[in-house]
């Protein structure tokens, strides 16, 4: 079939007759004009690929629709322009295409039909750890590190961009996946197959909306939906509602641009945003940087958005600049956009379309704030952050509270480290990192903490050095600019030397703080406080042995560490008294942003980019070093602790058998609210005492040689006991924090995989029973893949984070939500109860089933299958094999 809107393509510039484009205005449709820009990005894609199958005229009717559509959960498909993803999700992905060529060979298939089709890029960003972090080659020995754990994957990866086409790897040292897509690897505008159109994107991290903040419309998927992409098919959605986020007015010379995204992070859960784009329009938009705007919509996940959208303009074309594009595609980006109707004037209302709803944030009602100590959305005015942790010491266990009893708050524990006398106690700080996508892509924040540690140092203050303190940048262009500019030296004399460009705290890979200061802390059971300028604080995240974790921008990241506390009020208390008996206050020291942008206007420049980028895929001689075969089949080496063939296509047959009922489930876990993707399958350290650590240790392997969970996703038998292994895990059978069960037959208490594995043996299906916003963190498919080993059938929830719940239907997991009213306290669910689901032969999207209990009881649930795509993948046992089929058929 022919594309039925082929009336609608023209060339953009007569010297150029091979480059067309799909003028929609040509569509003479005057609801275009109202739509939201992110929503125009989805019409334009749809219109491009129609073909009558994978892409209909309906679809592209809807989206115009989209007024009256929106509100009707309308299915539509949408094919992003490129794929991006790191390491952690990237090195399953590409064992799940070496596995899946396996499985076509073995259908009498053609196994190089398994290949990216849509572009990917891979960067390798999260593997480095903080293990060195106070000497000035500090960064050299933890890359050294990094290669000597991570040599086998490293070589794995290799030959997946030799035996893979359309797959670009980006090698480790380059820096963090989301910078390097903002940086370098935005095209903004695609000049592919003789077509311009919209940069577009998925990838397998929640942060992949960081590239909205520039107009690239992204957002994270899971590591099993990204492939499917890759592999060719589109992205099957409900038609989002859009939130106008309307920005007004000036913020104050002190605040910082992580201020702002806290405030409006705060904001958006609380309008309630989960599954919605927001988009940003205002008159305060043009005062916003593209790095201010990354920011905001680094945070995306946070506040539950699916993507937080900035279109472009003026600013986005002069960051392209900026950053050292090609002067050639910067000339055709702007004229594409514009006639299209895709290129934004923030100042003229009557661009401004329609949205679902219109909320404002006045930019001068912002105050310093941090947000904490569990959850990112839980913003504290620095203002009242000593009274705030006060509080939470002695609340009730929960996000907001750490039930220290009211005689334990003041208790202090006197340690000795390299020869000198401390003490800690609630509220020491032992880490502080500047760290993450979220701010070190922003130069005006890297900067300030840059000039608070000059005025700092100048001012005779130091920061204690057992605080674990460190600097990751997001890419080399910070190093080169915190350089140039003068102020690298004073980070360095306050103990933040960089340590390496990946993502390292804000992931878990913090690594080990010194002994003295773990004994402290268990002896007097105290709560700890990290303080990190990153996205993700959730318990057992950042460190196991900080309770209580921060989100700053990184000039109050040096604050607190020179603080050594966060019972800290830095308008009534000095930051320290220095050796001349003066008090320091935080005024004293703090950057205005008029100083700030100063010095950004004068160290931050192109020439930089391009130095550092035009390196990245050449000068890196540990990456050039490293051998890999060059066979388009990957022979699996069955002693690898690390690569291994997963068993998901095991016994894979072309025939389709019709989805059963699940019969008489046990209950493996019983959880409460907002279980993340690191409680099921956690990225950090693996525990000495577990059923991996158990696996390891049983393959000769030291506890020095463990690495990390994140670096072992390669490894089914790994993470499939690590799944559920969380030490801040709670559940309801137990009734504490552990990472265990009970194996409810013999009322045993043992490892989560070990119950799972006895239910395994006896025959028995497996249910989870969950609270509100299951799933929620970072989009991580070993999450579906962890609980698909252990046997889940299903699981049962008051609500689901997006990218986990598409992820369980990915895996054949069904995912069931209880009835509006319903909860398992309301119907009385104990989870020791025996489960049937039962599955009717012709499903549909959210049907509402039956659940019977062997008690007698009976009661419904809804299945969220939330389009029909999402039931075919289910009745192919998940999207893989659906792939599988589809590929050894052709």
């Amino acid at each position: 079939m022919t594309n039925p809107f082929a009336h609608i393509v023209e060339h953009l510039d007569l010297q150029k007759p091979d480059h067309k484009f799909f003028n929609l205005k040509k569509l003479g449709d005057p609801r275009y004009d109202h739509l939201p820009f992110s929503i125009r990005v989805l019409l334009e894609s749809a219109v491009r690929n129609c073909d009558g199958f994978l892409v209909k005229e309906e679809d592209v009717e809807n989206i115009l629709n989209w007024k009256v559509t929106q509100s009707q959960t309308v299915e539509v498909p949408f094919r992003p322009a490129r794929v991006i993803l790191q390491d952690f999700t990237g090195v399953p992905a590409v064992v799940d295409f070496a596995a899946m060529r396996d499985a076509v060979k073995k259908l009498q298939g053609d196994p190089e039909k398994i290949n990216p089709v849509c572009p990917a890029d891979l960067v390798i960003d999260h593997s480095i750890q903080v293990d060195f972090n106070r000497k000035s080659d500090s960064v050299h020995k933890n890359q050294e590190l990094e290669f000597e754990r991570n040599r086998e994957r490293f070589e794995f990866l290799k030959w997946g961009s030799k035996a893979f086409r359309n797959m670009r790897i980006i090698p480790p040292g380059s820096g963090i996946v989301h910078q390097v897509n903002l940086e370098y690897l935005a095209r903004v505008v695609f000049d592919r197959d003789g077509y311009y159109y919209p940069d577009s994107l998925v990838g397998t991290d929640s942060h992949t909306t960081m590239i909205d903040g520039l107009g690239v419309l992204g957002w994270g998927v899971g590591g099993i939906e990204a492939e499917a992409v890759m592999l060719g098919q589109p992205i099957s959605m409900v038609l989002p509602e859009v939130i106008g986020y309307k920005l007004r007015g000036t913020p104050d010379k002190f605040i910082t641009s992580t201020d702002i995204v806290l405030t409006v992070t705060k904001h958006l859960r609380q309008v309630g945003v989960v599954g919605k784009f927001v988009e940003f329009f205002g008159p305060g938009v043009a005062q916003l940087s593209i790095a201010d705007r990354a920011t905001i919509a680094n945070m995306c996940p946070e506040y539950g958005a699916t993507a937080a959208f900035f279109p472009v303009d003026e600013v986005s074309v002069e960051y392209l600049k900026q950053t050292g594009r090609d002067l050639e595609k910067l000339s055709y980006i702007a004229q594409y956009l514009k006639a299209v109707g895709m290129f934004r004037d923030y100042s003229n209302t009557a661009q401004d379309p329609h949205f679902t709803q219109v909320v404002e944030l006045d930019l001068s009602t912002v105050v310093p704030c941090c947000s904490g100590p569990k959850r990112p959305q839980d913003k504290v005015a620095v203002s009242e952050m000593k009274q705030d942790f006060l509080a939470c010491l002695g609340a009730k266990q929960g996000f907001k509270g750490f039930q220290v009893a009211p005689e334990r708050h003041d208790v202090t524990v006197p340690f000795q480290f390299n020869g000198a006398e401390y003490s800690l106690s609630h509220g020491s700080v032992v880490i502080a990192a500047i760290t993450s996508c979220t701010n070190t892509s922003n130069p005006s924040v890297m900067l300030g903490a840059g000039l608070l540690a000059k005025k700092a140092v100048e001012c005779g203050l130091t920061v204690k050095p057992y605080i674990k303190t460190s600097l990751s940048p997001g890419s080399g262009v910070v190093t080169y600019y915190l350089k140039e500019s003068g102020v690298m030296d004073f980070l360095s004399q306050l103990g933040f030397e960089v340590v390496g460009y990946g993502c390292m705290t804000c992931i878990g890979n913090s690594g080990p703080l010194p002994e003295p200061v773990v004994e402290a802390i268990t002896q007097g059971d105290l709560v700890a406080a990290g303080v990190l300028s990153g996205n993700r604080n959730f318990e057992g995240r950042v460190h196991p042995n900080t309770r209580g974790n921060y989100l700053a921008s990184p000039p109050l990241v040096i604050a607190y560490a020179i603080a050594g506390t966060v019972r800290i009020d830095f308008e009534k208390e000095p930051l320290a008294v220095n050796a001349d008996g003066k008090e320091i206050f935080l005024r004293d020291i703090w950057p205005t942003r008029e100083e700030i942008q100063v010095v950004e206007k004068k160290f931050v420049i192109p020439g930089m980019f391009k130095e550092v980028y035009e390196k990245v895929e050449k000068v890196n001689e540990r990456w050039n070093s490293l051998k890999a075969p060059s066979d388009k089949l990957f022979t699996w080496d069955p002693n690898s602790t690390y690569i291994k063939s997963p068993p998901f296509f095991d016994g894979l047959t072309q025939t389709l058998e019709p989805p059963k009922s699940i019969t008489d489930a046990y209950v493996l876990l019983n959880l409460g609210d907002s279980v993340t993707t690191d409680h099921i399958s956690p990225a950090g350290n693996i525990a000495r005492n577990s059923a991996a650590a158990r696996f390891l240790t049983n393959h000769g392997l030291t506890a020095r040689e463990f690495n990390s969970y994140g670096s072992r996703r390669g490894n089914d038998a790994v993470m499939a006991r690590g799944t559920f292994a969380n030490i801040r895990l709670f559940n309801k059978f137990l009734n504490k924090q552990a990472p265990s069960t009970i194996y409810l037959p013999t009322e045993e208490t043992m490892d989560v995989f070990d119950a799972a594995e006895k239910y395994l043996q006896a025959g028995h299906a497996l249910m989870i029973l969950a609270g509100k916003e299951y799933g929620s963190g970072s989009s991580r498919d070993w999450a579906a893949k962890g609980p698909f080993m252990l046997g889940i059938k299903a699981v049962l929830a008051e609500s689901y984070e997006r990218i986990h719940r598409s992820n369980l239907v990915g895996m054949g997991i069904i995912p069931l939500e209880y009835l509006p009213g319903d909860t398992a306290e309301s119907l009385g669910l104990t989870g020791r109860e025996r489960y049937t689901v039962v599955i009717p032969s012709q499903l549909t999207p959210r049907m509402t089933v039956d659940i019977q209990l062997d008690t007698g009881k009976t009661f419904q649930a809804k299945t969220r299958f939330d389009t029909d795509v999402e039931l075919t993948y289910f009745r192919h046992g998940g999207i893989l094999n659906y792939m599988i089929r589809t590929m050894s058929k052709n």
